[in-house]
């Protein structure tokens, strides 16, 4: 007779998740085999040990098995999987140098995101056949990415991600679009593969004596996936709090949550990030209850300047997230000025909070990513009809999805600017709306009141790093380009790991200036991304006299852009003057972009 727990043992079926797979091998194994059994088995096992294994175990990731030739892994994150082979081939061509051609190891690598199966410790399925495919296809040295996984990490990683076109896989029935990561360029600058601070004028050497701090991803105690939300969602909304403090410098989520799962030292930390405090702590939520271990370090000495730990009933969450702002305040009195009491307007109901931070954590990721957010946004508002915050982030994502993912423009900037509206209305001190606000406002004819929205975003929270970054492209609107590079830098100071787009605001403005080789520096940075960044490069190339590296940029361009023309453009951008606009126009044409 069965009994129920061997029925369960007999019946029971794989798990199934979403997984970010990196499949690895080395490249042209059984001729090395040939040539040197032992020795090369007994490389490849020590690299394995000394080279592999940690740097998986860096990124969050777990070893499924080892092969002859190489190996699996599963990384709960897309980002991290990729993060993770960048670093291996780096710690590869490394180990390369000063090695005997006969005696190298180079592995060629795939990841893929999809569905995958898990079962007594292994995984399988199609997601696990996709990433074993690309690593097939891929070079000695090259790492290959589904589309899956470009629509993850595209614009948020410094390296380039070349397009390959859809290729046909074995035994796979549908064709998988391909991507060549271009992570060999990095090489020349060894602060972008170990994420160090990528505009190194702004990062200064040593720690900062002013007050600026920078708060860490908060850990979660549990291991459900929503009470990381959770966690994160304090943390981030810490950073808005302490970023509204008069005198505080804060470093943007975007930079600080970078070191998330990573072992780093906390002085280290605060070196990258330029700042001279840090804030970690720890979330445990359980039924009606809530843990917060919080704690606020001076890197300058490791000394603690402020802990505790806060025992609360899950209902009390609002009131306590302005209590631990009040005590990092104190904390900092001596190194602040004197501070006005910061408005508390929050969400009054939890299932409420719950689904914004799952929102807000989506948004303006992806465009598959900002689509998933806006239900959840949407059904927070409608359970709480006066959560701004939530508002305001249903207009970005509705902002973000136009801008930079090819969404009906009208459409969504429609929707955006109403979601916007409606957030200040609420709340008038919330900045993420007076900044999409300004830059609609903006592009729709109203420049002068466009920039008011900005300006006032930035007077409420003058630590917006993304603010800083826009308000640079509107600066050259109004015929500011000056002021336009020194609000780019100091999206740069706020946000040290920025997105791609904060590239493209500096070298537009930079090319406003007339300052064109600082503009095709900053432009060919391999993490400049947005429509306008092969542009501008092609007209500050042409602008140069550099016509063959100029009408190359505008050959690319043209492939992405088809139907581009210049005095169109031009038409739809909100100068204050013709001088400013013909001087891009011309740029563009003589690049040999249309006129």
């Amino acid at each position: 007779m069965v009994d129920d727990n061997e029925l369960t043992t007999i019946f029971a079926r794989p798990e199934r998740k979403l997984a970010a797979i990196l499949a690895a091998d080395v490249a042209g194994y059984s001729g090395l085999m040939e040539r040197d059994e032992e020795g090369t088995h007994e490389r490849l096992q020590l690299l394995l040990r000394d080279v592999v294994r940690p740097e998986v175990e860096t990124h969050r990731g777990r070893i499924v098995k080892t092969t002859g030739d190489g190996l699996l892994a599963e990384f709960a994150s897309a980002i991290e999987a990729v993060r993770c082979a960048v670093g291996l081939q780096q710690a590869m061509a490394e180990r390369n140098v000063t090695l005997p051609e006969d005696r190298r190891l180079t592995f060629r690598i795939g990841v893929n995101l999809g569905d995958i199966m898990s079962e007594n410790g292994d995984v399988f399925g199609d997601g696990v056949n996709i990433a074993a495919r690309l690593e097939g296809l891929a070079e000695a040295g090259g790492i290959l990415i589904s589309h899956t996984v470009h629509e993850h990490v595209d614009r948020k990683l410094p390296v380039r991600f070349d397009d390959q076109g859809e290729c046909a896989l074995r035994n796979i029935a549908r064709p998988i679009r391909v991507y060549r990561v271009g992570w060999e360029a990095a090489l020349a600058d060894p602060a972008l593969l170990a994420l160090k601070p990528r505009n190194t004028a702004s990062a200064p050497p040593g720690l900062p004596d002013k007050a600026s701090i920078a708060v860490l991803s908060f850990t979660s105690m549990s291991s459900e996936a929503e009470q990381e939300f959770f966690a994160d969602g304090l943390a981030e909304d810490l950073i808005t709090d302490l970023s509204k403090v008069p005198g505080l410098l804060v470093i943007a989520r975007h930079s600080s949550f970078a070191y998330k799962g990573r072992s780093v030292d906390i002085r280290v930390i605060a070196k990258e990030l330029g700042v001279r405090y840090l804030i970690e702590g720890s979330v445990r939520r359980a039924s009606a209850r809530l843990r917060i271990n919080a704690l606020l370090v001076d890197a300058a000495n490791g000394a603690h300047l402020w802990a505790d730990r806060f025992d609360r009933d899950l209902a009390d969450i609002f009131t306590l997230q302005d209590e631990v702002v009040g005590k990092i305040v104190n904390a900092l009195a001596d190194v602040l000025p004197v501070v006005r009491s910061l408005p508390k307007r929050r969400a009054t109901n939890l299932e409420a909070y719950d689904l914004f931070v799952r929102g807000r954590s989506l948004a303006t990721q992806s465009l598959r990513e900002t689509r998933a957010a806006r239900p959840l946004l949407a059904k927070a508002i409608e359970i709480d009809p006066g959560f701004a915050e939530a508002h305001a982030w249903l207009a970005m994502s509705h902002h973000f999805g136009a801008l930079y993912c090819g969404e009906p423009l009208e459409e969504h900037r429609m929707l955006a600017r109403s979601a916007a509206r409606k957030a200040v209305s609420i709340d008038p001190e919330n900045a993420d709306a007076h900044i999409v606000l300004g830059f609609l406002r903006a592009y729709e004819g109203e420049l002068t009141e466009g920039v008011a929205e900005f300006e006032m975003g930035l007077r409420i929270n003058p630590n917006h790093a993304e603010g800083w970054a826009m308000l640079a492209d509107l600066r050259v609107f109004e015929g500011r380009a000056v002021e336009g590079i020194d609000c780019a830098q100091n999206s740069f100071r706020l946000n040290p790991y920025p997105p791609g787009d904060y590239y493209s605001f500096l070298g537009w403005a930079q090319y406003a200036a007339g300052r064109y080789q600082d503009a095709v520096e900053t432009l060919r940075n391999p993490s400049a991304g947005g429509p306008g960044a092969k542009r501008n490069l092609a007209a500050a190339l042409a602008q140069l006299g550099r016509m063959k590296d100029a009408r190359e940029e505008a050959r690319k361009f043209l492939l992405e852009f088809p139907h581009f023309s210049a005095q169109q453009w031009g038409s739809t951008q909100p100068f204050r003057d013709d001088e400013g606009r013909q001087h891009f126009i011309d740029g563009y044409i003589k690049a040999g972009l249309p006129m």
